[in-house]
């Protein structure tokens, strides 16, 4: 599976993190890829883990991870195709490996970016959940926030699909509302209904909101998630909005279909 989008600041790989470590709770060998070359946010977060664990004097599940080279920044800069065959080597690995395999996303239309959308199975987009990022989705129009047309972004899910089924492969595309507001206003209700709208169009699923939570990006340094705090891991004391939003990410798991509910 991929989490992407082509716009930054939507929390790409802090939800990569949470499926990674949740799925390794629930049993699953997990492997990990960034292929977010000049960030690497998601390859620093299990550096963090590896760090903090045996320092902390704990056990908790480590994910396989499957760097495409110790000098991202270097390949950022090589041409398309070396760049491209460096990926597809790391994931015909990782998929040997791993029952479930997590590749975090640049937000940009990169090489990288292309050929993992047509190498997934499933996709998992989040947006912040506001008009600005639905404008990644599809345009609407500024009088009736009628959908008026899918997005560019939108179009590279299709023709990526589109190649897919040309080898009797399918691609579940997972369209994640990601920084809800604790309470219900009238823009949410406005993004929600133009999202259900433009998911009959384009054909993707809406899964299960998450929270704007300080939970999910507070243990970060620690290399953790909400998914630790249950297995004697608490940098952090174990209070109600994260047993809260440990029941989010579950959620989120049965809706991606990676678990059972």
């Amino acid at each position: 599976m991929i989490v992407a989008n082509e716009k930054g600041g939507v929390g790409k790989s802090t939800v990569s993190a949470l499926i990674s470590t949740a799925m390794m709770y629930h049993g699953a060998r997990v492997a990990v890829i960034d292929v977010d070359l000049r960030q690497q946010s998601l390859s620093h977060f299990f550096a963090n883990r590896r760090r903090w664990l045996p320092a902390a004097g704990v056990d908790a599940p480590i994910p396989l991870e499957y760097k495409l080279t110790e000098d991202t920044v270097a390949l950022a800069d090589a041409d398309p195709a070396s760049m491209v065959s460096v990926f597809e080597r790391a994931l015909v690995l990782a998929m040997e490996a791993a029952d479930v395999v997590v590749v975090d996303t640049p937000g940009g239309n990169t090489p990288l970016s292309k050929s993992a959308h047509l190498q997934a199975d499933l996709l998992v987009t989040p947006m912040n959940d506001s008009f600005v990022d639905f404008d990644m989705l599809g345009a609407i129009d500024p009088v009736t926030l009628k959908v008026l047309r899918p997005s560019v972004y939108s179009k590279v899910v299709h023709d990526s699909r589109k190649r897919r089924a040309e080898y009797g492969r399918q691609l579940d595309w997972v369209v994640l509302r990601n920084r809800l507001a604790a309470t219900e206003t009238r823009n949410r209700e406005r993004v929600g209904a133009g999202i259900e709208a433009l998911a009959q169009q384009i054909g993707f699923r809406v899964a299960p909101g998450l929270r704007e939570r300080v939970a999910y990006r507070e243990m970060f340094p620690f290399g953790l998630t909400v998914a630790d705090l249950s297995f004697g891991l608490r940098p952090a004391e174990v209070s109600v909005p994260r047993r809260a939003a440990q029941e989010e990410v579950r959620d989120l798991l049965i809706a991606l279909r990676l678990i059972e509910g």
